[in-house]
């Protein structure tokens, strides 16, 4: 009897099997929103009529846009989550608060990934950059409701998480430091001084930071990671 339920334990022990899944997710999402970023045909501080018409001019780059900004609202979510679970334990209140600022600001990913479907999808129809424009300026009000969401949630979370990444010791110095100042160069690099390479190595930044993280996770004892399944 004992050893049956032994075995039944053994069989449905999936820690590992989610031990890697998070750390080959973590920095996915990152690394996506680098490339994605990196792309862009155009700048986050260009008006409406100019980024139609720059996507329009280059397609190709929207196309890419779409694909990497599918990948990173797939894996973001996921990736927060995971990191959260190494630093809870040694800093449960920052990672509450930084989890609850990261998690609804990339969900609303979605909705500026969308933005972005619009204009590519308006280029491809072959419509001018007016008519695209006046289609996306009648966008509904949640889609400013989400950029909100988006621009604090995953500036001010991504710092918190790197702070909460230094205080628990989880991960080497330089990783947490990675992840801290990942979000302000990004920030710099979207609306202060636009720069499509800094922006690369903003994200690129955490995205290191999170595939250090991921490591730090394989290193862990699946009891370490989560208890095990009832048999």
């Amino acid at each position: 009897m004992t050893t049956t339920a032994a075995r039944t334990t053994t069989a449905a022990d999936t820690r590992g099997v989610s031990r890697w899944a998070a750390a080959i997710v973590l920095p996915l999402g990152p690394a996506a929103v680098a490339v994605l970023r990196f792309v862009l045909p155009y700048y986050t501080t260009d008006d409406t009529k100019a980024m139609a018409a720059k996507v329009i001019a280059e397609p190709g780059r929207g196309s890419a846009v779409l694909w990497f900004g599918c990948l990173a609202v797939l894996t973001l979510v996921p990736a927060a989550y995971a990191a959260g679970r190494l630093t809870r334990r040694r800093a449960p209140r920052l990672t509450l608060v930084a989890l609850a600022l990261l998690i609804p600001g990339y969900l609303a990913l979605g909705w500026l990934v969308g933005e972005d479907q619009l204009l590519w999808s308006g280029a491809h129809a072959g419509l001018d950059a007016g008519t695209i424009t006046r289609i996306a300026e009648a966008a509904h009000p949640t889609s400013a409701i989400a950029g909100v969401f988006f621009v604090l949630g995953h500036v001010l979370g991504t710092i918190l998480l790197g702070v909460a990444l230094w205080r628990s010791q989880v991960v080497a110095r330089w990783a947490a430091v990675a992840v801290i100042v990942s979000q302000p160069i990004h920030f710099v690099a979207a609306v202060i001084i636009p720069n499509h390479p800094l922006d690369l190595v903003g994200w690129g930044l955490q995205a290191v930071g999170f595939a250090a993280v991921g490591w730090a996770i394989l290193q862990l004892r699946n009891d370490e990671w989560d208890l095990p399944a009832l048999p």
